[in-house]
């Protein structure tokens, strides 16, 4: 058994320079839920063409069911509860929201994501839309924020998609 974490763990230690010599840049950052409470971990690998969010939950973390999920203008979390401060989606070209909006989407929309009964998530999403860094990054001066809603987002409603209240968030820097 021990043997094996440290190969697990020597693995991931050398995957990350792997990924960086092949225009991968990498981000891990803590999901926090309306009381401010560590709930999840989000992973962000980007690459010229895409890039992939790893979001994982534990159990407890969100209410069963699909929840919008949307990348927003600012890093600022601190606002538990209300999750206000990231401002609004990242929209650098001004398209109207939706993956299925005939004059979207906006480049923070992302596919909805489950939580099992037990309130756990683990999933991976992607976007072509983002990159996490440069000038139009998610890391820019001030930072994005991954947050995600109570409700599934339709992907076509103005502006979110009627994904109501925002539950979880994690900031981007």
């Amino acid at each position: 058994m021990r043997t094996a974490l440290i190969s697990m763990l020597l693995a991931g230690a050398l995957a990350a320079p792997a990924l960086a010599q092949q225009g991968v840049e990498t981000f891990e950052g803590t999901i926090v839920g309306a009381k401010g409470q560590p709930i999840g971990k989000l992973a962000i690998r980007s690459g010229e063409n895409a890039t992939l969010l790893r979001i994982t939950i534990g159990p407890g973390g969100l209410t069963p069911g699909w929840h919008g999920s949307h990348f927003h203008q600012v890093g600022d979390c601190s606002d538990a509860g209300q999750f206000q401060l990231s401002k609004g989606h990242v929209n650098h070209e001004n398209a109207k929201h939706g993956l299925l909006s005939p004059d979207g989407p906006d480049e923070g929309d992302l596919p909805n994501l489950f939580a099992n009964a037990d309130g756990s998530v683990n999933a991976e999403v992607s976007s072509e839309g983002i990159v996490l860094s440069g000038e139009q990054g998610l890391k820019d001066a001030d930072g994005s924020a991954l947050v995600i809603h109570a409700n599934e987002d339709d992907h076509v409603s103005q502006p979110i998609g009627n994904a109501g209240g925002r539950v979880a968030c994690a900031v981007i820097k």
